[in-house]
């Protein structure tokens, strides 16, 4: 599925930053907060759910090619990492759901 396509059905999201690239492919939600393991075995094109919200989780993101980042548990970007995401056009959404909720609801979109 689409990231544009994803995002316009997830009501249960709020878009943080839409991004540079619509029309990435997402592939598999992914969760994890520790960043060296994700960094190191988070998938191409993933739906990352996770709470950290900082810059570092950004350049994260970047370096796996994740599709977009989906902030849960109701974490939020600081303002040097909001700005960060709209200078690389990075896609960060936020829920107030819980990890594994997040993830289920990419889940059930991405194999409808």
């Amino acid at each position: 599925m689409r990231l544009g396509s994803l995002i316009k059905e997830l009501s249960e999201f709020e878009i943080l930053n839409e991004g540079s690239d619509p029309d990435r492919e997402v592939t598999v939600p992914y969760c994890c907060d520790l960043l060296s393991i994700s960094m190191g075995r988070m998938p191409s094109g993933a739906a990352w759910v996770t709470v950290m919200a900082n810059i570092n989780a950004l350049a994260v993101a970047t370096l796996a090619e994740a599709a977009c980042i989906i902030l849960a548990e109701g974490s939020n970007l600081d303002e040097p990492a909001m700005i960060k995401a709209k200078e690389k056009g990075i896609t960060v959404l936020r829920t107030n759901l819980p990890v594994f909720d997040a993830a289920l609801i990419i889940y059930n979109k991405l194999n409808d």
